[in-house]
């Protein structure tokens, strides 16, 4: 999805993850943004579990505090959801009129949607290009208005206004598409590792040709390297990213260090390939030709290379 601004000002991209609050402040021009400040804050453990807000005086409390800790006064910021309570779908559709197909839109979504139709906010753009005479293919957006309201709250009480709420799948394509080239023919899979949640959008002549949300991310790697090797979650997430620190355990070896961080890749890297295999089943003609890493848990120690290695 795109978003225009109209004239040069600043607005404040914020990330609600969970394990930590990410802000940027850019200045838009047209098409291109300066990065302006960037600030950082942490979450408490299960301030946010599965998606769902547990403790929303401690978000709040982190988007305050990422806010201070880069000097940012803007009060306009841009977010981004994903998760269970966002459905993204690609549908086809007899070609009709926007005007038209806005009026339709809640019917036509309630054969592919499985939340009731009230309790969500619907959205979508007509793609370009439909290989099907008379027919235009549509890119249904719906999420669950509790989940968008949750965002809205802690934005709200932080004392900032929620001026744009997109897909968290869309945002990393924004991002991909404003900082690379990519041919107008090539498959490129996004995939974005965050603590609890892998977001992949696989991009295809330009247009997202599937997405999906995988409950998975790089808060159960620590746990599973904590769980292995007997040591602390702050030593685990060091281990993670690659190496071994000052309070490891004297018991910790090269080899359990080294087969604890197989299990950790395997498992991200097996749930991630079983999405991305689905795609290449579905969709013979479109071959994914590279794929793009980004998030938090893309530093886990050797991903990268198993990555290449399939």
């Amino acid at each position: 999805m795109l978003f225009s601004f109209g004239k040069t000002k600043s607005i404040v991209g914020l990330d609600i993850g969970s394990s930590s609050v990410k802000v940027v402040e850019c200045a838009v021009k047209g098409k291109s943004a300066e990065l302006l400040k960037v600030g950082v804050a942490p979450l408490p453990a299960e301030a946010i579990v599965q998606g769902a807000f547990l403790n929303s005086g401690a978000i709040t409390d982190a988007i305050r505090e990422a806010f201070s800790s880069a000097d940012i006064k803007t009060k306009n910021v841009a977010t981004a959801v994903s998760g269970h309570s966002v459905i993204v779908k690609k549908i086809s559709l007899p070609t009709m009129p926007r005007e038209e197909l806005e009026e339709s839109i809640s019917w036509e979504a309630e054969q592919y949607i499985p939340f009731d139709i009230n309790e969500v906010n619907l959205d979508f753009q007509i793609m370009e290009g439909s290989e099907v005479e008379g027919q235009m293919d549509v890119l249904l957006v719906a999420a669950k208005k509790d989940l968008i309201d949750d965002y809205v709250h802690v934005i709200t009480d932080a004392g900032l206004t929620a001026s744009v709420i997109d897909v968290a799948a869309f945002a990393v394509e924004n991002a991909f598409d404003a900082n690379y080239d990519s041919d107008a023919d090539e498959v490129v899979a996004l995939v974005n590792i965050g603590s609890q949640v892998v977001n992949i959008n696989i991009i295809a002549g330009g247009s997202p040709a599937f997405t999906r949300d995988i409950s998975t991310g790089g808060s159960v790697d620590t746990e599973e390297i904590q769980t292995a090797l007997s040591v602390s979650w702050d030593e685990a997430e060091r281990i993670k990213i690659g190496g071994v620190g000052p309070e490891a355990s004297q018991d910790v070896a090269p080899q359990e260090v080294e087969d604890a961080m197989r299990n950790v890749t395997e498992t991200v890297l097996g749930e991630i390939s079983r999405s991305l295999d689905f795609f290449a089943a579905t969709a013979a003609e479109s071959r994914i030709s590279r794929v793009v890493l980004s998030g938090g848990g893309a530093n886990v120690s050797g991903l990268e290379a198993a990555f290449q290695g399939k």
